[in-house]
């Protein structure tokens, strides 16, 4: 059994962790870590776990941790993993990080960007950027993840392939993108309160979103050179979910088959990534509560545009999802292991 220990364990994404990881057949949980509720029931906490978590919540001590797990998840906003981060951690355990601090690999650009100054930029190179579908290879291998983020999975899964092979000119790319209110956290915020977020939708992160850097330089490895997108997100009321509608201009005239002959290539051998069927467009309702990334594009001779889409559960696939399925490349487990969720509907 591996054993697994989750710092940050009663955020969205902690607590999707412990969803995940109590249906994987080869994993234990053995610590469930919080700042806030230290001593507290985990099933007082989440009720949803009664009957199913017996354990305490305890702290934050990844050095003690270390000496207990085979794997640590820290599920912390950005800075407090870079503060803990140390060799003799690594040399004992893996980590696996849902935050930014490793994700970007320009230290001036994480902290331009995050306005933290990064506590161990030494480990940034070493860290592998968690996207299986991408870097699977560097993945098993390694001591350190920087598991993406959810906005950044959901555009790179759609977009790559067309920027992988040069189809659509790089500066040119434009993202809107939407997402439900679990992805800003669990923390009490007055903006996402009930009365504030109901019945409406708005843009914010205008031009200084802090995914739009991490966006750029997956996009840049891919193009081979430096790229700059317009990234534009907004809240929408509901409780998960990410949909994403990208643009970009056509270097020259495709046909949908050679579009879909591209997506293929990339995709035909992926679980998680279903590309849709020619005029399906992805929702978000069909893939609640699994790890599917659902994409799929339209060409518009009209504008010499291609238009890309993407839907996924950003709680699953943009974070604790991903991160088992990190979780398993690692340590050498199916893929799939623990992953197979069905879409939740309705």
């Amino acid at each position: 059994m591996i054993k697994v220990g989750i710092i940050g364990s009663t955020g969205y994404a902690g607590q999707e962790l412990v969803r995940i990881l109590l249906q994987h057949k080869d994993v234990s949980i053995v610590w469930f870590g919080s700042k806030s509720y230290i001593d507290k029931k985990y099933s007082e906490v989440f009720q949803n776990m009664f009957q199913l978590v017996e354990e305490s919540c305890l702290d934050d001590n990844m050095e003690e941790l270390a000496n207990q797990v085979d794997v640590i998840f820290t599920a912390t906003p950005q800075g407090f993993c870079a503060s803990l981060m140390k060799e003799d951690i690594l040399s004992k355990v893996k980590v696996i990080d849902l935050s930014a601090d490793f994700r970007i690999k320009d230290v001036s650009t994480y902290e331009e960007w995050y306005g933290i100054k990064h506590s161990s930029p030494n480990f940034i190179n070493e860290a592998v950027y968690g996207l299986c579908e991408i870097n699977r290879e560097e993945i098993k291998n390694a001591r350190l993840i920087a598991n993406p983020g959810c906005y950044p999975t959901c555009s790179i899964l759609s977009i790559y392939p067309l920027v992988k092979e040069g189809i659509i000119e790089p500066d040119s790319i434009i993202i809107d993108a939407k997402s439900g209110t679990s992805g800003a956290g669990r923390s009490a915020k007055v903006a996402n309160l009930y009365c504030e977020v109901n019945e409406n939708i708005k843009a914010y992160g205008v031009s200084t979103h802090r995914h739009t850097p991490e966006i750029e330089e997956q996009f840049s490895y891919a193009a081979g050179e430096n790229l700059t997108i317009n990234f534009t997100p907004h809240l929408v009321p509901m409780n998960r979910g990410i949909l994403i509608t990208a643009y970009g201009k056509l270097k020259k005239q495709v046909s949908y088959e050679e579009v879909k002959d591209i997506y293929d290539k990339y995709y035909e051998k992926e679980y998680f990534v279903r590309v849709l069927e020619k005029g399906m467009t992805p929702e978000t309702r069909w893939v609640e509560g699994s790890n599917f990334v659902d994409v799929n594009f339209v060409i518009d001779p009209r504008t010499n545009r291609i238009i890309m889409m993407g839907a996924m559960d950003n709680l699953v696939k943009g974070a604790a999802g991903q991160a088992v399925q990190n979780m398993n490349l690692m340590f050498g487990l199916p893929e799939q292991e623990g992953l197979k969720l069905v879409p939740m509907f309705p």
